[in-house]
């Protein structure tokens, strides 16, 4: 199956969660401790900048330190902050469940470990109606593309449940220092 590697992401279509989920949904607004509603809104403005991106760049990156089954969502993200990747926001995500869900790779509907491999977009983060920081997913199920939110608190983060990341900023540094921690290097996966 052959698929377009350049996705244009349309930066007028602004992603509204209260349209898109659910009226009680929003962005998450200020720090991770506070109320979600209040100061600039959390999302990855690298990401914001982009206007195309060549899904060949795009990782899956899980975190994982060798050893580990799971991680808390929370500490995934930190650990995707600290290695400076650009976190996908939900304008790629709305592009790709959009108008480019033919350009999805094909490794993207594989199943990790014998599980669904669900692929969150980070770089936006979301406020959910119980005052809890969520995350955009996309996943494939009986061949069909979906769509979902997951929680980062309270849910465990496994290899089957990888952030979309381009290597940005540090990106060498980034990838440097995830390989000597040992994270995320063996179940890593990159877009073919």
């Amino acid at each position: 199956m052959s698929y377009g590697h350049i996705i244009e992401i349309d930066r007028t279509k602004v992603f509204d969660p209260a349209a898109f989920i659910d009226r009680k949904w929003s962005i998450w607004r200020g720090a991770p401790d506070g109320d979600g509603k209040s100061g600039p809104e959390n999302q990855d403005e690298r990401s914001l900048a982009l206007t195309s991106i060549d899904l060949r760049k795009v990782r899956l990156e899980n975190c994982l330190a060798r050893g580990e089954d799971s991680i808390t969502g929370e500490e995934r993200r930190r650990r995707l902050e600290r290695a400076g990747h650009v976190r996908l926001d939900a304008g790629v995500f709305l592009a790709l469940f959009g108008e480019f869900r033919r350009c999805i790779p094909p490794s993207w509907r594989e199943k990790t470990n014998g599980e669904i491999t669900s692929i969150s977009f980070d770089g936006t983060l979301l406020r959910g109606p119980d005052g809890r920081r969520w995350v955009l997913k996309l996943y494939y199920s009986d061949g069909l593309l979906q769509h979902d939110v997951t929680g980062l608190d309270g849910v465990r983060w496994g290899a089957a449940n990888p952030a979309a990341v381009l290597p940005g900023g540090a990106a060498g540094l980034g990838s440097r220092l995830m390989h000597a921690l040992g994270w995320g290097r063996a179940a890593s996966v990159k877009a073919r």
